[in-house]
This record gives C-alpha cells, sequence and structure tokens, in this order.
C-alpha cells in the first residue's frame, strides 16, 4: 500500500475465527491454528431457534498483513463497517480502539503501533446485552461478528479526518435552489498528525451524472501541528438538475483533494428540498411526494444472518422498488452503506434511526452512548440526498422520565448536526398526545389494527381522528401490518391468533386491502411504512409454521417468495403493468365452489377456467373476483389483461379433490360463508 492519496485495500478473507473467551488471543504468537477459517461478512450466530437461546457473548477474530514500509508522513487506519455488538481492537497485542454499537461503522489509528513485516490484528466481538450499549430490547435477533467488511486504509499526515464519527470528513448541502442556480456549502474537516504546521490548498469539484466537472472552488489553510480543522468551502452550482425521487433521482458527486495529489474523498450531492407539512404530507421539491413504502428491517438470509453482500442488499431493494415503494424507513439501527447508495441510486426516500428500542437505561454511560449512535448515524449519512428524515427511536416502555430525557438530547444533538432534516419517533401503545411523542419535529404511529387485538377500531378512523384532533402535528404510519405464512393457505380465513401456529397467507392480503383502502386518500399522511418488507429472524417468536422467525413480511426471508400481499401494493402503486391471481399457493382444495381473485392494474379482467372463457369484469379497487366450480382434479386457471397497452396473463392450476365424507359434510358454499362470518375483515 504505497501511493500519493489514499489507498484502500479490503480485509475480507484470510480470518481466523473462535466462539467464547480465549484468554491471550491478542498476543501475535498466539496458536490460532484450530480456529475455524472464515471470510467477511461473518456472523457467528446465523440459526433462527425461536427459543431465545442463540448464542450471545463474546468471539474472536484474527488475521495477520504485511506492511513492507510505511514512509515517513503517512498514516495508516482500519476500518470496521459493522462489529456487533462491542468490539475491542489490538494490534501486535497492544490495544489500539474500542467501539461500543454494532451498525455504525468507525476506525482505529495504526499507526503508532506499527511493525514491519508482519502485523497481527485481533478483534473481541460481544454481543451481550449490556446495559450501556443500544438497542437494549427489540423484537429481532442480535447477530453478532464481523458482519459487514473490514479494510486497511493508508493516507498522508494530512487527510481528511478519519475519526470524525465514522464519517468522510467532508459534508455537503445545497440550499437556495432556483432553476438558475444552487448554492452548495460544504465543510471539510481536515487533521494534520504530523508534529509540524503545514500549507495546504484544498480544491473541491462538483461532477455530473456523466462525470463531467460543472462547478468548483479551492482554498488555502494552514494548519497546526497535531490539530483538526473546519474548512468552508462554498460552490455555485448552475442549472441545477433536482434529486427528485424515484420521478428522477438525479446524482452528482463532489470530489474534494488536499494539495495536487494528496488525501481525497467523493461524496454524492443530491440537490432537493424537503418539507413536512401537517396537512400536504411530505414535499419533495415543493411538491407532494407522498412516502409509500416498507420498513426494512435488515438484508439478513437464513444461514447468514446479517452477515450479507452488497449485492443482497441490492436485491432487496430492487424487490422494493419493483413494488412501486417511493419511500423506505430503516429499522431499528444504523443499516449499511450499501442500502443508503441503493436508495440514492433508485430515488426512494430514507427515515432512518438509531437503536433506541423498546428500552432505555439510566444513567450518563447510556445516554452518552446514545448521542453517540446519533452522531455517528447523521456523520456517515449526511450526504446521502435519499436521507430525509432522522429517527429518534421506536416504541420505548421504559420508566417516562428518563425516555423523555434521553429522546430531547437525541432531538438536540441531531438538530445541532444537521438543522435542515425533520426529526421524527416511532410512537405506540400509549396516548398519542404523549410527552414522548412531542419531542421529534414530526411523529410515526406504530399501529396493527385488525391484527393485535387489543388495538380497537380500524385504521382509517384513527388517522382521521387525530388529525382532527391535532391539525398542526404531521404524522405518518410507521408501521402497520400482518403475519402470514406461505404454507399455510385457507379460502376465505378464519380470524387469525397472532400468536398462535395458523397464519394464512390470505389473511395477510385481506388485512392489507383494508388498510391501505383507508390510508389511500389521506394527504396529511407524510409516510405509510408496511410492517415489513422481509421476514426476519426474532429469536423470541414461536408462530406461524416455524420458531425463530417474524413473518409479517411480504417477501420470504429468503427472498424467494413474494406474498399476495405484495402484489396487491405493486397493483396499487407500481407504474408497471401488474396482473396477479391470488390464493395461487391453494393448490390441494377440498371445495369445488371457489372464487377467482386477482389483483390488477388493469382496468379489467378475463377469466378462462380450464380452457373455457367465464367473463370479463372490470376491476374495482384494483380487484377482479370470479365465482366458480371446479371439477375434479387438476383446474387450469388463466386470466387476461390488457394495462397501458401491454397484453398480461396469468396462470394457476388448483387441485380438486371432494373428501371421503362429502355427501355428509356441509356444502362448500355454506362452509365458506361460515368462515367468512368469523372474520372482521372478509368483504
Amino acid at each position: 500500500m504505497v501511493g500519493a492519496s489514499r489507498e484502500t485495500a479490503a480485509l475480507i478473507a484470510g480470518w481466523r475465527f473462535a466462539q467464547g473467551e480465549h484468554p491471550g488471543a491478542v498476543a501475535p504468537s498466539f496458536d490460532d491454528s484450530g480456529w475455524s477459517r472464515v471470510t467477511l461478512p461473518h456472523t457467528f450466530n446465523a440459526a433462527e431457534t425461536g427459543d431465545g437461546s442463540y448464542y450471545r457473548g463474546p468471539a474472536w477474530y484474527r488475521r495477520a498483513f504485511e506492511i513492507a514500509g510505511l514512509r515517513t508522513g503517512r498514516r495508516l487506519f482500519v476500518q470496521f463497517d459493522g462489529a456487533a455488538l462491542v468490539a475491542d481492537v489490538y494490534l501486535n497485542g497492544k490495544p489500539v480502539c474500542r467501539h461500543e454499537g454494532g451498525h455504525a461503522a468507525f476506525r482505529c489509528d495504526l499507526t503508532g503501533g506499527l511493525a514491519l513485516g508482519r502485523n497481527l490484528l485481533a478483534v473481541r466481538v460481544d454481543n451481550s446485552s449490556n446495559p450501556t450499549v443500544s438497542p437494549l430490547g427489540g423484537d429481532f435477533t442480535v447477530f453478532g461478528g464481523l458482519y459487514r467488511p473490514v479494510s486497511l486504509i493508508e493516507t498522508d499526515e494530512v487527510h481528511f479526518d478519519l475519526l470524525d464519527h465514522g464519517g468522510p470528513g467532508f459534508y455537503a448541502r445545497a440550499h437556495d435552489i432556483t432553476a438558475d442556480a444552487a448554492a452548495v456549502s460544504a465543510v471539510a474537516k481536515l487533521a494534520n498528525d504530523g508534529s509540524r504546521a503545514r500549507g495546504v490548498p484544498v480544491v473541491a469539484r462538483i461532477l455530473d451524472a456523466e462525470g463531467r466537472e460543472v462547478a468548483r472552488t479551492s482554498v488555502s489553510v494552514r494548519l497546526p501541528g497535531r490539530s483538526i480543522r473546519d474548512v468552508a468551502l462554498d460552490m455555485r452550482l448552475p442549472s441545477p438538475r433536482r434529486w427528485d425521487g424515484v420521478r428522477d433521482p438525479y446524482l452528482y458527486q463532489i470530489v474534494v483533494r488536499i494539495g495536487d495529489s494528496g488525501d481525497e474523498v467523493s461524496v454524492p450531492l443530491g440537490v432537493r428540498t424537503v418539507r413536512i407539512d401537517p396537512r400536504q404530507g411530505f414535499l419533495l421539491n415543493g411538491k407532494p411526494y407522498p412516502l409509500r413504502g416498507v420498513n426494512l428491517m435488515h438484508s439478513a438470509r437464513p444461514g447468514k444472518g446479517t452477515g450479507v453482500t452488497d449485492a443482497e442488499v441490492g436485491e432487496d431493494f430492487a424487490i422494493i422498488r419493483d413494488m412501486g415503494s417511493t419511500a423506505v424507513r430503516l429499522t431499528h439501527f444504523q443499516h449499511p452503506q450499501a442500502a443508503y447508495q441503493e436508495a440514492d441510486r433508485l430515488g426512494l426516500a430514507l427515515s432512518t434511526e438509531i437503536g433506541i428500542n423498546g428500552v432505555v437505561a439510566e444513567g450518563p454511560a447510556f445516554l452518552a452512548n446514545a448521542t453517540q449512535q446519533m452522531r455517528e448515524l447523521i456523520a456517515q449519512n449526511y450526504n446521502h440526498p435519499s436521507v430525509v428524515i432522522w429517527g429518534l427511536g421506536n416504541e420505548v416502555y421504559s420508566t417516562e422520565p428518563v425516555v423523555e430525557h434521553v429522546l430531547r438530547a437525541l432531538q438536540q444533538v441531531a438538530k445541532a448536526a444537521d438543522p435542515d432534516r425533520p426529526t421524527t419517533y416511532a410512537h405506540c401503545c400509549q396516548q398519542d398526545d404523549h410527552p414522548k411523542a412531542l419531542i421529534s419535529d414530526v411523529i410515526g404511529f406504530n399501529r396493527y389494527f385488525g391484527w393485535y387485538p387489543d388495538q380497537k377500531g380500524t385504521i382509517g378512523e384513527w388517522a382521521e381522528g387525530f388529525h382532527t384532533r391535532h391539525p398542526d402535528r404531521a404524522f405518518a404510519v410507521s408501521e402497520y401490518g400482518a403475519g402470514a405464512s406461505i404454507l399455510h393457505q385457507e379460502d376465505p380465513p378464519r380470524t387469525v391468533v397472532p400468536a398462535s401456529g395458523w397464519h394464512p397467507e390470505q389473511y395477510q392480503a385481506l388485512y392489507h386491502e383494508r388498510n391501505w383502502l383507508e390510508l389511500k386518500d389521506k394527504p396529511y399522511l407524510w409516510g405509510t411504512f408496511i410492517w415489513v418488507g422481509f421476514d426476519l429472524a426474532s429469536a423470541g417468536r414461536n408462530e406461524g409454521d416455524r420458531r425463530g422467525i417474524n413473518d409479517k413480511g411480504l417477501v420470504t426471508y429468503d427472498r424467494k417468495v413474494r406474498k399476495d400481499a405484495w402484489y396487491w401494493y405493486r397493483a396499487w402503486w407500481s407504474d408497471q403493468p401488474t396482473l396477479y391471481i391470488t390464493s395461487r399457493r391453494f393448490t390441494e382444495r377440498s371445495d369445488r365452489d371457489a372464487t377467482v381473485k386477482i389483483y390488477t392494474s388493469a382496468p379489467a379482467a378475463t377469466l378462462f377456467l380450464n380452457g373455457v372463457e367465464i367473463g370479463t369484469r372490470p376491476a374495482v379497487d384494483r380487484i377482479v373476483r370470479w365465482p366458480v366450480t371446479l371439477r375434479r382434479g387438476a383446474n387450469a386457471i388463466e386470466v387476461r389483461a390488457t394495462a397501458k397497452g401491454e397484453a398480461l396473463s396469468d396462470r394457476v392450476t388448483w387441485q380438486y379433490e371432494p373428501p371421503p365424507d362429502m355427501l355428509h359434510a356441509t356444502s362448500p358454499t355454506e362452509a365458506a360463508g361460515a368462515a367468512a362470518q368469523g372474520n372482521p375483515l372478509q368483504p
């Protein structure tokens, strides 16, 4: 790693790993030959047990690297993109840094402890519950390990501050935006790790999406030895093209360099304005832009946990965008940079939050960790135009004065670090105007009417009531959803007991049909976010078809199946034509009387049963239904439609076999009617 400017080398392969405590593991001479060989990203508790028994404790990682020579005036840092939950980092047997918090990137300066030749990194990680490290609660598995990449960064001794809360050391914002020009104000945090003062020029350039320079500025600064200084750079961007969400996610880049060949960083720049109005909802560039989408817990996969690749993160965002989403709520902690980059590129607006979830602790240590996590979240994601809201936390039930104290402190930190973006808090299960729901700039409510029986009424009635009582308080539905197993099929479904082992896919679909129809025409809602985009690991759950999974996702945990409800939203939200037969996995049937129901963006559709045209019907609220009588054996069901000039079709096969005691059973039609009477969501 020799070069005049910044050089980066990934430390992905070649790690040794062992679970548990291993005294002496920091020493370069320690024998780790019996440890496992792993490649990052890696987590040590990817299993979904469902009984809360998964491993939470310490583990060790070790990796050697070679230094042929570090020239005078050069520095070497190690960057961890994520280490859960607490990480102690050692170089050649000596501690170099400690990081508390499992979801933000952090860096350690290795320079003073380097040796020529072989160097040994040893990292102790621990995902035990720690009373001073957030999150302390939450309905999700707490994965541990080096579950995101690690890299070495070599720079000149004068460099952008790599220890500024894991951020890039350069922060830019566009403001005073007109069709003719936009002002771009930036702050470069420059560090001089040398002992003598240095005078250096700093040059910043704005490049358009094709890589052409469209603006430039420079300034000369003098940095005392062993110092960090903020340097302001101002530019004028002519004829700016706006980052306009999914309508036009146009991105500039700002490239800033110290000297002619010194340290250099590049950050995205999106020219846009954001405002939330209690009557008009979310406004992007002065125009209504309803934030509709899903909550994304993380991109974990079966057998891999959170140790996923950037490509898998990209797959999640592609699925979310294909559904027609305009926004994503990133819960309940900071997500990998790939998530924010994908949102920038696709035009998905983001609400992103720190891990204040369920429980907060008293005392200065927990508060210090919470405020550290807020500063890290903002520093590492300030430049992403997709980030439009900072989240202070989610559903905290601890002692109220403590909760309010923590939330007020986080509000102050967020507004000091970024006065432009609004803050929010996801509130649940207490009165809507509880004091802790009044601290953030705007508020989100987690509401599950029609799923959890203790929540009475409907989501539409509740939203209208809150807006009437609090017309000047901007609010969103930050969570709503219902569970579904693709292995459980019942049409029409009976009312579901959430904690039970029976979560038919049809009930989730009916839940979302009703809830979306009640939410869609309420422009004052600044956002509506489904819980959740993908089934997720939650070790304490034992419901649905298996242990350890929260099955409220619109897509299965392995990403292989998009559930019926996913297509319901696609029919409403996407610009792409949609035609989809629901209950397609209900293939083995014992009732000859059935209903073919489709979701479609087409104005009408035609049904064919076993090759015979049954008829054409108009879509009502994106739904078409036909009652049919199945024949014994296989039944070929096909629907056809035309949307936006495109011919669409979809096909399924249902197998009907009457039960042996058919002659003595209640008729299928009567049975279906009885089941419907027991389901409050049944239309």
